[in-house]
């Protein structure tokens, strides 16, 4: 390893498109799919299905305008770095700051949904509440340690163990999905019972869509690697709209597996009570189901899923992460070493051990501190305030005078879908998420803003420090977000969050700057 100023060695190009594909698909397979469609389904009923797909378009769309941007400016950690040079510094660092706690918190959570699936056989990594003992701390911290060398020895193993690695995690998947179905599918559960389809109606449909978006992050990864793409103007774009949709098509089938596996009777359930339907998350939701219904064998295959596909997410996102924090380095807010590349490896190694180091700390400070778990899976929220900047930077850039190779046609209303579909990630996300997130975003950027002395271009980021504090306070008073004051009803909320998109995404575009601001450009 070479301790000196390395920076002028070059991240190589070895991914290709089939291992982005495969990287955007098993880095959002997870815990979301497992997790995620129970609580939704506790919310939402059979709507659940409804609610991915929803999620799945606003992705999309989101998904487009990474496609547009990534082609423009290929680099690594790219997301962290298009508002740079469309909108300067500060809003940049915010942006930055956002995408950055998203990543670091990924990995310690994933690490604890694997020991969710250790504990079957331990039974002493749990407490009664759901958190992690001491020695399950201990458990998820090697884990968060054990993801380092899938990501050290080079982007080409990176991209290697996720073709081999996920295309059996998502064999193992499919399976699960389709045994759950063969052995219990119940048709009346869709319709059939008290309060049909939709029995908490469109407002509880859409407070259980943010459940759903933690899981769709694969797209969010793929740019990351941009640098490191053989063809990112053609593999990136492709790869986008790749995933997307296979991620869609498999979360819909795991929501159509969960909805007519439930068995009323047998759970001793009320039949169409979906919130009576809590205890299952206890443990992880089809280990459950395929254990109380006896089906050994999709047991045994859920439950290696349950410890493989969380681990695999949270390697990825250790990878996605490391870069993020290498553009930061790029862009002067952390310190110059997170953008030393390694000589013989190839891979930004400062910022992948820093990155490994407070993973393990998060995981273990959720034995002694159990709240800890609660805040990192608020601060998650904090990845969709960074979406808030793409749709407004792709806009800019082509004010610019920038030439995408990918261009969007009727890119102006692609990414005013996507603005305002980012803003309904972010107010669904609900109260006290987003606060907690906001907070955590706002603190970070002022402490290492006044390190690093970033305070260029403030004026061009007042849309985005005002709109983020606007969403905040409409989680307070907005009755879908559950704030603790409902000032404003459903749907007049979601009325008042689409016309504060629309109103700040022009604003933002008119706040960008008339030429790229390149000083810590990457080239």
């Amino acid at each position: 390893m070479n301790e000196h100023d390395n920076t002028k060695v070059s991240l190589r190009k070895e991914l290709s498109s089939t291992h982005l594909v495969l990287t955007g698909l098993v880095g959002a397979i997870g815990t979301g799919v497992l997790f995620s469609t129970a609580k939704m389904a506790e919310m939402a009923g059979p709507a659940v299905i409804l609610a991915w797909i929803l999620g799945g378009i606003f992705y999309l769309f989101i998904g487009f305008t990474y496609a547009e941007l990534g082609t423009v400016y290929p680099e690594a950690g790219g997301p962290s770095r298009y508002s740079l040079y469309t909108h300067g510094r500060v809003t940049n660092m915010i942006n930055a700051f956002a995408d950055l706690l998203w990543y670091l918190f990924i990995p310690p959570i994933e690490a604890i949904a694997v020991v969710y699936g250790i504990n079957y056989f331990a039974h002493n990594l749990l407490t009664p509440m759901g958190t992690p003992t001491l020695l399950g701390a201990i458990v998820a911290a090697l884990l968060v340690l054990l993801m380092v060398p899938f990501n050290y020895f080079g982007v080409k193993v990176f991209g290697l163990s996720n073709i081999t690695l996920g295309t059996f995690k998502l064999i193992l998947y499919l399976l699960v999905a389709f045994g759950i179905m063969a052995a219990v599918f119940i048709p009346s559960n869709f319709a059939g019972l008290k309060g049909g389809f939709l029995p908490y109606g469109l407002a509880a449909m859409f407070t259980a869509i943010p459940y759903g978006m933690f899981a769709f992050g694969g797209v969010r990864v793929i740019p990351d690697f941009a640098e490191e793409m053989r063809n990112p103007y053609r593999d990136i774009p492709l790869s986008i709209i790749l995933v997307v949709i296979g991620q869609l098509l498999v979360y819909i089938l795991f929501s159509i597996a969960f909805v007519g596996a439930i068995n009323w009777a047998k759970l001793n359930v009320t039949p169409g009570d979906w919130k009576s339907l809590a205890f299952i998350r206890k443990t992880n939701p089809f280990l459950y189901l395929s254990g109380t219904y006896g089906i050994t064998w999709v047991f045994l295959v859920t439950l290696i899923v349950a410890i493989l596909g969380p681990f695999i997410v949270g390697y990825i996102y250790l990878g996605g992460g490391t870069r993020i924090l290498f553009a930061m380095g790029r862009s002067r807010y952390v310190p110059d070493l997170m953008r030393f590349i390694h000589e013989k490896y190839a891979i930004p190694y400062w910022a992948l051990i820093t990155f490994g180091i407070v993973g393990i700390l998060l995981a273990l400070l959720t034995a002694p501190i159990p709240s800890v778990y609660g805040l990192i899976d608020d601060a998650v929220v904090a990845g969709y305030l960074g979406f808030l900047t793409n749709p407004v930077a792709m806009i800019v850039s082509r004010r610019q005078g920038k030439e995408p190779r990918f261009k969007l046609p009727g890119g102006f209303w692609i990414g005013l879908v996507a603005f305002i579909g980012a803003s309904y990630i972010v107010y669904w996300s609900g109260w006290p998420a987003v606060p907690y997130a906001t907070a955590f975003v706002f603190i970070a950027s002022i402490i290492f803003g006044l390190i690093y002395r970033v305070k260029e271009h403030l004026r061009n980021a007042l849309w985005y420090i005002i709109y983020i504090l606007a969403l905040t306070l409409m989680t307070y008073i907005g009755q879908t977000a559950g704030g603790p004051i409902t000032l404003i009803p459903f749907p007049w909320d979601m009325a008042v969050i689409t016309i504060l998109a629309i109103a700040f995404y022009v604003w933002g575009i008119y706040s960008g700057l008339p030429k790229p601001y390149t000083k810590y450009a990457s080239t």
